[in-house]
């Protein structure tokens, strides 16, 4: 049984380890095909129940998660999940907690602190990170 994503499945960001991590908003339906072995889900609030496995971390809108290190454990545990399953990161829209934590997930796969977000940005969406706090996040995630 394959337990990666299609890579050119929209919204799948290819890390440089060939590790595959489907993006995406909460707002919009799940996507047709597979569905996820694992989820993080970073809302203010809590979820909706799904039938994977899924972790919430609390993450308000624009905002940084409210505990850092749940944050950082949460993201060791995508990325390390996604070596072996299909992985979903979500938010409400996709791009700005999304984008952040999965800049955060490409510094875990060794992509230099200061080159993640651009490389989510070309990779994932244009308009991902959005805030200037989250770009900082990434820049400092994981140095202390």
């Amino acid at each position: 049984m394959n337990h990666a994503w299609e890579p050119a499945a929209a919204g799948v960001l290819r890390l440089p380890s060939g590790r595959l991590v489907r993006g995406r908003g909460l707002r919009h339906p799940v996507p047709a095909g597979p569905v996820p072995g694992f989820a993080l889900y970073l809302l203010g609030h809590e979820p909706p129940s799904v039938p994977w496995e899924a972790r919430w971390l609390r993450w308000p809108d624009f905002r940084l998660p409210s505990d850092r290190t749940a944050a950082g454990d949460a993201l060791r545990e995508a990325w390390e999940r996604a070596g072996a399953e299909r992985v979903e990161i979500a938010c409400a829209g996709g791009r700005g907690r999304t984008g952040t934590a999965l800049a955060c997930l490409a510094v875990l796969d060794g992509v230099p602190n200061g080159e993640a977000v651009a490389y989510v940005r070309r990779h994932y969406a244009a308009h991902a990170v959005e805030t200037p706090w989250q770009r900082r996040f990434v820049a400092r995630f994981g140095r202390t």
